[in-house]
This record gives C-alpha cells, sequence and structure tokens, in this order.
C-alpha cells in the first residue's frame, strides 16, 4: 500500500476533505493490506438478519482495472456498519471487508474505495449491522480487464421522479452493458408539481420531495433519498457499476459557473452557498474517484477501460462554463441585430471548458493510445444550425407549412437543381445555432479542441436534451473528426411537449425535416425515452438506441429504434 493512501485515510478519520469553499463526501480508502482499526471485524453470521434500514440499497461506482467503490446508506448515525466484499454471491470467499460508523455529517452514507484489487473480476459486496440484525441487499460489480477486448456501455441521462417511472434504468440493470454511465441530470431541482408533472402522469403520485425547490443541503439530501428509494433505479445500482458525471439541475436548471437561469439571489439566496450543498449532497450519493485532492469542485477524470476504451468524462456546467448568451437579447427595434450575436458568439474569451480543462482534456486524448477516445459530457456538441426562419417561427400556426417549404428547397439544394434561385438558397444556408446552452454557444472552445486532436477521432457521449441524436463531427473547415451519439432520457420530456397536441406522423415528419436541414445529423428521436447501448471493440462502435415503450406503467417493452456502426 503506498503511502500516500495512509496518509489520506488517516486525514478521513478525523475530518471532512474542504477545499476551495466546496465540501465533498471523501470516500474511505481499503487497500489490500489494510491494517486500519476500521477493518478485520468479528466474524458475523448473518443467518436470521433481515433486509431493512438500508432503505436506498446498495451502489457501486467508478470501476477500473484494481479498483471499484462500494456505496450504501443506513438510516441511522451512530450505527456500525459491516462491510463485506467476496468472488462468489454466498461469501463462502470473503476478499475484504471491515467496519465503518455512520455519520450524519455525511447523511449516514458510506462510500468504501476499494484499490490493489485484482483485474477483470466479478465481485459481491453487501453491508451488515450486528447490532440492529440488518443486511442489505447483495450488490453486484466488476474490476475491467487490463486489455479488453469489447466493452457494452449503457449510457444514460436526465431522470425525472415525477415525470414517470424509471423503466429505463430496470432495462438497463437486466441489459448486457458492463457499466452504465450517466451523463447528469440525475434528479430535478424543481418543487413538487413543477417541471415534469402533468395532468396524465398523476396517478403516479410522484410529486417531488420536498414539495419545494431545493435550496438547502437537507432538500438535495431528501431529494437523493426519494430519487434512490426507486425499485428500478436502486436495481440498476444494484446489478451494475456506474459512471457517473453532474449536469445543471443536480444544482439548478442552466447552470453556468457563477450563476443558473433557475436561481434568483434575491430570494433564494447565495449561488454558492446553493451549490456547495448541491456538490456535498451529489458526492454522498455519488461518490467518484478524486484526480485532485486539492480541489474538490473538480469532477473531470479519465477512466481507462481496458486499454480499449479512453472515457474523458468533462464537466461542461460548474468549473469554467461562461454565461450562456440569450438570443432573445439580440433583438432590436430594427430587427435581429446578427452583428453583435456573431461578435459575441465568436469572441475568444468565452469558455465552455475552461483552459485548464480544455488543455488536460487535450493531453488525456493526445497521449492515449486506447483505441477509441470517447467523451463523456453532457451538452451536444455537433452543429445544430437550422435555417434562421425556422427557428423564429417555431411553435407558431403556419410552422408545419414553412419546414415543408425549407425542406423541399434543402432537397432541391442537394440534388443540385439548377432552377434555384439565390433567394431560395439563402433561407436555407442562413442557419443559426438552436442550442446556445450545448457547444453551438461556445464554438471556439469546440474548434480549439478539434483542432488539437492531431488526427484522432473521437466519440462523444452527450444527453441533456431528453432526445436520441446521431451526429458526424466537423471542423469548420470541413473535416471530420468523429461521431456523436446522444441519448434520449430516462423520464424528462423531449421535444415532443414542444410540438403540442400532435400526431405520430407528425412527429416523425418533424424528425426526418430535422435529419434532412441539419448539416451533419442522421439521425433524431422527438419522442421516446430511453438509453444507449453502446459496444466497443478494436473494430468498431455499434450504438443501439434502445426505447421503453411507456413511463407510465411498470409493464413495459423495449425496442432498439436506430443503430449505427463506427469504424
Amino acid at each position: 500500500m503506498e503511502s500516500k493512501n495512509n496518509t489520506r485515510r488517516s486525514f478521513i478519520q478525523k475530518s471532512l476533505l474542504a477545499a476551495g469553499g466546496i465540501i465533498l463526501a471523501p470516500n474511505f480508502i481499503s487497500c489490500s493490506n489494510d491494517d486500519d482499526n476500521n477493518t478485520n471485524p468479528a466474524p458475523v453470521n448473518p443467518d436470521g438478519f433481515t433486509q431493512k434500514n438500508f432503505n436506498q440499497g446498495v451502489a457501486s461506482f467508478e470501476p477500473s482495472s484494481s479498483s471499484v467503490i462500494i456505496w450504501t446508506r443506513y438510516n441511522r448515525a451512530g450505527a456500525t456498519i459491516i462491510w463485506e466484499v467476496a468472488t462468489d454471491e454466498n461469501f463462502e470467499n470473503i476478499l475484504r471487508n471491515g467496519e465503518l460508523v455512520t455519520d450524519s455529517f455525511r447523511d449516514n452514507t458510506l462510500a468504501v474505495e476499494l484499490t490493489e484489487l485484482d483485474a477483470d473480476q466479478k465481485l459481491y459486496y453487501r453491508f451488515m449491522s450486528a447490532e440492529d440484525e440488518a443486511i442489505s441487499v447483495t450488490g453486484e460489480t466488476i474490476t475491467l480487464p487490463v486489455n479488453a477486448s469489447s466493452v457494452k456501455l449503457a449510457v444514460c441521462s436526465c431522470s425525472n421522479y415525477q415525470a414517470g417511472l424509471f423503466n429505463v434504468y430496470d432495462a438497463m440493470a437486466n441489459s448486457e452493458a458492463d457499466i452504465i454511465v450517466h451523463l447528469g441530470d440525475y434528479l430535478y431541482e424543481y418543487g413538487a408539481g413543477g417541471y415534469g408533472a402533468t395532468a396524465e402522469n398523476a396517478f403516479l403520485n410522484r410529486d417531488h420531495e420536498p414539495a419545494g425547490e431545493m435550496l438547502s443541503l437537507e432538500d438535495y439530501r431528501t431529494r437523493y433519498k426519494q430519487y434512490r428509494s426507486d425499485v428500478s433505479l436502486q436495481l440498476a445500482h444494484q446489478k451494475k457499476p456506474f459512471i457517473c458525471v453532474w449536469d445543471d439541475h443536480e444544482i439548478a436548471n442552466d447552470t453556468y459557473k457563477d450563476g443558473a437561469e433557475n436561481h434568483t439571489e434575491a430570494t433564494e439566496g447565495s449561488f454558492e452557498v446553493r451549490k456547495q450543498y448541491a456538490l456535498q449532497a451529489y458526492s454522498e450519493f455519488l461518490p467518484f474517484s478524486r484526480t485532485d485532492e486539492s480541489n474538490n469542485e473538480l469532477i473531470y477524470r479519465t477512466v481507462n477501460i481496458g486499454n480499449l476504451v479512453n472515457l474523458v468524462m468533462l464537466d461542461t456546467r460548474v468549473i469554467a462554463r461562461d454565461k450562456q448568451l440569450d438570443m432573445t437579447n439580440y433583438y432590436t427595434a430594427g430587427g435581429f441585430d446578427a452583428v453583435s450575436f456573431q461578435n459575441d458568439l465568436t469572441n475568444p474569451e468565452r469558455t465552455l471548458l475552461g483552459a485548464t480543462q480544455r488543455n488536460w482534456a487535450i493531453s488525456q486524448i493526445t497521449s492515449s493510445a486506447a483505441k477509441w477516445q470517447v467523451l463523456g459530457q453532457q451538452v451536444l456538441m455537433g452543429k445544430m444550425h437550422v435555417p434562421a426562419e425556422m427557428l423564429l417561427a417555431f411553435g407558431s400556426e403556419g410552422f408545419t407549412a414553412l419546414l415543408t417549404e425549407l425542406v423541399t428547397i434543402k432537397m432541391r439544394l442537394l440534388n443540385n437543381d439548377p432552377t434555384l434561385t439565390p433567394e431560395e438558397i439563402a433561407r436555407v444556408t442562413t442557419t443559426i445555432p438552436y442550442n446556445l446552452d450545448a457547444w453551438d454557444g461556445y464554438p471556439i472552445d469546440r474548434e480549439i479542441l478539434y483542432n488539437s486532436l492531431n488526427g484522432k477521432k473521437i466519440v462523444t457521449l452527450a444527453g441533456d436534451t431528453h432526445n436520441a441524436w446521431n451526429n458526424t463531427l466537423y471542423k469548420e473547415d470541413g473535416t471530420e473528426v468523429g461521431v456523436e451519439l446522444a441519448t434520449s432520457s430516462i423520464s424528462s420530456p423531449g421535444f415532443e411537449t414542444y410540438l403540442g397536441d400532435v400526431d405520430a406522423a407528425t412527429i416523425a415528419g418533424f424528425q426526418q425535416a430535422l435529419n434532412i436541414l441539419v448539416d451533419g445529423l442522421s439521425y433524431f428521436d422527438a419522442s421516446r425515452r430511453g438509453f444507449i447501448m453502446a459496444t466497443f471493440t478494436e473494430a468498431e462502435v455499434k450504438s443501439d438506441w434502445v426505447f421503453v415503450d411507456t413511463i407510465l406503467s411498470p409493464t413495459y417493452a423495449t425496442e432498439i429504434g436506430h443503430s449505427i456502426t463506427y469504424s
């Protein structure tokens, strides 16, 4: 065991780690020759123990070839909890064990980071209280192979408890995925009856707790406990290790480095204090391996999956994002001020990642020998530029007719129709980004990243939009740099909400229209909930967009809505 682990563990026993104003709950470290007082408890025979008090289930996180984090929460402070890890589900071959005491300062959560493990193992783990004769369910997790021939990643995002049932989590739990990669919006900050709650899903009785919007530390903790009470989410955590990163709703909608769209300091207090509470609760319920002990606000990190996938997890929200541009600010009495908008959009001082994180990411990609360079991050990276008049007319009475006109013109353009007028061409080539919260709002950062790849292709994973997308990624000069696989949501509503009360044919027409009008976009699903199953081999990556047919009933079916292969 390295001396730094001794030092770190000793420090953790005395206090929580704190840096930069953000307090994150530490992981307790267990090494192969651990000699702490918290290890090697007296043998316990759990016969007669009942499954109780572990109301949020169990979970595992951050698998590597030599480590993994196991987690639980007990329902009271001051309880001595024994944990065991075994190579068999009957716990006849116990690999590691220990004991810890729950503490209300971290909301009675326990996260044990097991290090110095052998590679390529299936592991089983459980937690017990001898005093209460209580035992958790048995969790299943893995360590990764040193050299993998294939890996299956279930990619998901955007789970809104009051929007519907978590059938997508259940589907991932029962899938062949090795790891679940969660790209954020694990929960939502809105109060009961707010975003996601509708008359259609009211019968599910899934109103948010607490009833108000999350602001305090206890608010965020209560909401995490509500979400983790869901049986489908518990099953996913029990069966699969997670790799997670936060998006905006873990704090507040459209978070940026020093504020959020859904935060008003005059009535809701300091944003920095709210952010501290949010990230502390996040770390208690979704622990991750720290790459920089000196700054606990940093969640970006690299996960080497069997020297096959170099998974670069990015933070496009908290650490450096400048405030998003707002298109409405560029409308004047004389119309849209395109010059001012373009100047602000291409301001080299505006950043999504920040120079430090961006340079780090470039270094991680260019220095990696893995076959696949994969960015695990939140927002769409592909250029989603739509005809300007389409964006301005969205939601209007004549929108469908306009869309038909634009598609017809674009098809003529693609077919080199010599009768097209300059005015018609301008209608489909005068485009603007529809989503300034995505990479389209920070094109300079994107281009710097693209230009630094040194010929390497990237695969970008994205969430956030609640819809499924497949984009080809291009530099400004038209050079292809990779592919984007963007997942639909677990339960949050998608584009169908904004289209109004329309039939399936109208939704299908809208999807087809966007595929034609947006250069680089090859697949778009506007209305279904689901996840991506991305299978990586040395030869190719196959992406299946998997959808559930309902989130209003626990009885559901899945189907693959689209598949691509990229090599």
